[in-house]
């Protein structure tokens, strides 16, 4: 039986993978550094900062690092003012409340991000709770984060699906023995069920997805 689910934020909750790209693009120019979206895919997507700069960038000092992740989360706050939820959202928290099925965002992104993205996309209420890197150290793709939000919400895994958009969110929510779910925002679906997610999706309209949420949960609309 269905008993929560359970969101990523960026890439899951809205399309925000375009914004997140561009700003580490102009901001790894200055390393000499030119990305492209397969490098992005590769070394940034789903990763905490902290692990991104470490990994790409090692030649940063601690305190350089840290002003170089604040810079980037700033300007990404500024231009991500318009974000819209991913298609399908609403209809599948109507389910959650009509069913009473638990929910929770689980994310690496850092705290103020997450505050600004869930007031933005009018979710501050939506969702009782957010667990978020700092919480369960070392974050995703360490199947930690997940662990604690099933056990803030009293669920067993088997009871809960996840939906991630990342090979980091991906191993951790599978790695806490969780059903996954892919969002194609950022990866291709064939990459996503190779990083371990059950099957892909497009966005939360899918028919395949509420094919499988009726048979779990056995609610109606």
């Amino acid at each position: 039986m269905l008993e929560a689910i359970l969101f990523d934020l960026d890439g899951t909750l809205a399309d925000t993978d375009s914004i997140h790209f561009a700003v580490w693009q102009d901001i790894l120019v200055r390393f000499d550094l030119d990305i492209d979206r397969a490098f992005y895919r590769q070394r940034i997507s789903g990763r905490t900062n902290s692990k991104i700069i470490k990994d790409i960038i090692p030649q940063l000092s601690l305190e350089d690092a840290w002003k170089l992740a604040t810079e980037k989360e700033e300007t990404y706050r500024r231009i991500a003012n318009s974000l819209l939820p991913t298609p399908g959202l609403d209809r599948l928290i109507r389910l959650t409340d009509n069913a009473s099925i638990k929910r929770a965002v689980i994310t690496n992104a850092p705290e103020d991000n997450a505050t600004y993205m869930l007031k933005v996309l009018r979710l501050k209420d939506t969702f009782p709770i957010v667990i978020m890197a700092k919480d369960a150290p070392p974050g995703k793709p360490d199947p930690a984060p997940y662990n604690l939000a099933l056990s803030r919400l009293g669920v067993k895994s088997e009871n809960a699906i996840a939906f991630e958009d990342s090979a980091a969110g991906i191993h951790s929510a599978v790695g806490a023995g969780i059903y996954t779910i892919g969002v194609t925002s950022s990866h291709p679906p064939e990459h996503l069920i190779y990083a371990g997610a059950s099957m892909t999706v497009e966005d939360f309209n899918s028919e395949q997805l509420w094919q499988l949420l009726d048979s779990k949960s056995k609610a109606v609309e």
